[in-house]
């Protein structure tokens, strides 16, 4: 029997065929030819991204990772002449923020600019509604949330941001102030407080001069901003991811002319004297004869220029440069200076001076009624007398018309009618009318100073000039400036004008000093024991300038000393007095005392050795 079983029987192939097995490569190929297509799309979208669009998805990277915060330069110092900080600056920060990083897409909180707001509006002293508004634009990257704010400041926003994420990482809150930041903006501060604000001005809240020197030298001492561009994760700085910076360029450090302490002295002296006078307003001007430089500029009332909202609006300019008023009898030295420069007279001439004079529509008087005098030229500066200056300036043409040309030209010189040379904000020129339109009254007036204006540094510059030797030198409030780099740059030189001869100016000095120690002159107020001293009085009429009419009265005192050899001048003007004296030896004369006083202490400027006793003042008529 075989053991081999029997083939096994094929089942037929429905067509009756064999069968056969199929071939795996038509779907090796689908397969390939699927993934050859994946690999191309990954490729071209490859080359897309590294290539095409590298630029474009570099800079959306950017725009997300990187911020660009401008870099306020440090406002320049503003010093006195010694050095003493009249305008500085402090640490501060500008509160910034990052609007996108508040968006729903970047913090993942639908509400986010105004539940910052909310946080922020009592630390900042904000409205709430204009923070959020500020927060919630994604399409800027910068927002100035309140500028200068102080360090304890910046420090109660991290201290609260440092709550809100320790709490985020409870689960417990969010972290909505991942993009507020802190950029150094120094703060303008005055640490002085009212000392010299006029002169100062001050710094408006975007941080640009608002008035004054601040204003004046606004490109000097501004400097340049710069900007630092860096990397930030999560509202925080990333300090490896490199950065890039442009730095600012410091402001100009400004050193002044000023004193400050004769700036306070000068300050102190006006402030007392207008409220104990209940004026409306006072200016003292102290400078030096010899320079030009302006040691003081004060006025009253004053403002503190760290608290300008407090500050009333109409007094944060210079009224000692800005009104422009009659100043009375102390313009009448610029009438003697013509009479002698013109040689009509001497200091001794005989003047008589009847109780009234008619000229032109009406009669001129002197301030007093009085039976005739018998002055000298000197005499009629000693008593102030109205008519005897008219009589004096008569001598000037051989008519009215040709002695008004020679005393404008005068005027002219010692600086009436035009700018200072300071080149301050709102500075007037004052007002000095061409001659031939003086009027009937102002040709007579004019001499004895009614009937023009002027400012109180333009008045001082008149005595400054006498002082000087009959040589106007500018008035000057900058010494020099010094860069970022240590360089001290002086100012320049002020220009020089000769005004009239030494001769000249010499006799009216004596004119002058005999106005303060003759028994019967004004200017016995200005009496200061070891030193020679110069001056005058001053009461005019004062055209109030809300209504345009005269009103009152400007009282006035201008001098120098010692008178030997001038070093320092001192003006004085205190408008519209109404308590107590309104003349101009009683109400500035004490004031201009105590600030040369001090001023020459100050300076150590030595006294005079000789005394001198004065011009004649009189003449016997019947001698």
């Amino acid at each position: 029997m075989s053991s081999q079983k029997p083939p096994r029987p094929r089942r037929p192939k429905p067509d009756g065929g064999p069968l056969r097995l199929g071939s795996p490569r038509p779907r090796l190929r689908l397969v390939g030819l699927a993934l050859t297509l994946v690999m191309l799309a990954f490729g071209i979208r490859l080359l897309q991204v590294q290539a095409v669009g590298a630029d474009s998805y570099t800079e959306q990277a950017a725009i997300n990772r990187y911020v660009t915060v401008e870099l306020s330069a440090e406002r320049g110092d503003i010093t006195d002449r010694n050095g003493q900080a009249l305008a500085t600056t402090v640490d501060a920060y500008d509160i910034t923020a990052d609007p996108l990083l508040f968006s729903e897409e970047e913090s993942g909180i639908p509400d986010a600019p105004e539940r910052a707001a909310a946080l922020l509006a009592p630390i900042l002293g904000r409205d709430e509604a204009e923070l959020a508004a500020l927060l919630d634009d994604p399409e800027s990257r910068y927002a100035l949330l309140a500028r200068q704010q102080t360090p304890q400041t910046w420090r109660q926003i991290q201290d609260v941001r440092a709550n809100l994420a320790e709490q985020a990482a409870k689960g417990t809150g969010q972290q909505v102030l991942s993009g507020v930041f802190a950029v150094e903006n120094p703060k303008r501060s005055y640490p002085n407080d009212e000392l010299a604000a006029s002169v100062l001005g001050f710094v408006n809240a975007e941080g640009q001069g608002g008035g004054g020197l601040e204003a004046q030298l606004e490109e000097q001492l501004r400097g340049e901003d710069g900007e630092i561009r860096y990397a930030q994760s999560g509202g925080r700085r990333v300090p490896t991811a490199g950065e890039e910076e442009q730095p600012a360029v410091p402001g100009l450090d400004i050193e002044l002319t000023l004193d400050r302490d004769v700036q306070w002295a000068a300050q102190n002296a006006i402030a007392e004297q207008v409220e104990a006078s209940e004026a409306d307003s006072g200016y003292v001007v102290v400078q030096d004869t010899v320079t030009g430089e302006i040691l003081a500029l004060a006025s009253a009332p004053g403002y503190d220029p760290n608290d300008i909202a407090s500050a009333d609006a109409s007094g944060l300019g210079n009224p000692a440069l800005e009104d422009a008023y009659e100043l009375g009898s102390t313009s009448k030295v610029i009438t003697m200076a013509a009479v002698l420069e013109e040689q009509a007279a001497t200091t001794g001439t005989h003047v008589t001076v009847p109780n009234r004079l008619p000229r032109a529509d009406r009669s001129f008087a002197d301030h007093v009624n009085h039976e005739t005098l018998y002055l000298t030229l000197a005499g009629v500066l000693a008593h102030s007398s109205n008519i005897g200056t008219i009589l004096a300036a008569e001598e000037l043409g051989d008519t009215q018309a040709e002695a008004n040309e020679i005393l404008h030209s005068y005027l002219g010189a010692f600086g009436f009618g035009r700018p200072t040379g300071l080149g301050f904000p709102g500075e007037t020129a004052g007002i000095l009318a061409d001659p031939e339109d003086w009027n009937s009254s102002q040709q007579y007036t004019i001499p004895f100073g009614q009937g023009l204006s002027v400012n109180a540094v333009q008045a001082a510059s008149v005595y400054s000039t006498i002082a000087n030797g009959g040589e106007r030198v500018t008035p000057s409030l900058v010494r020099g400036a010094t860069g970022a780099d240590g360089q001290y740059e002086p100012a320049p030189a002020p220009e020089r004008e000769r005004v009239v001869s030494e001769e000249t100016a010499e006799d009216v000095t004596r004119m002058l000093e005999t106005v303060v120690v003759d028994e019967e002159g004004t200017g016995s107020a200005a009496r200061i024991p070891g030193y020679r001293v110069a001056g005058k009085t001053g009461t005019s009429n004062r055209v109030d300038p809300e209504t345009g009419v005269y009103d009152g009265y400007t009282s006035s005192f201008a001098g120098f000393a010692p008178a030997d050899e001038p070093r320092l001048t001192v003006y004085c003007a205190v408008q519209n007095p109404t308590e107590g004296a309104y003349t101009g030896s009683e109400v500035c004369g004490p004031v201009f005392n105590e600030v040369m006083r001090f001023s020459l202490a100050a300076l150590e400027i030595p006294p005079t050795g000789e005394e001198f006793a004065g011009l004649p003042v009189t003449f016997d008529p019947d001698a």
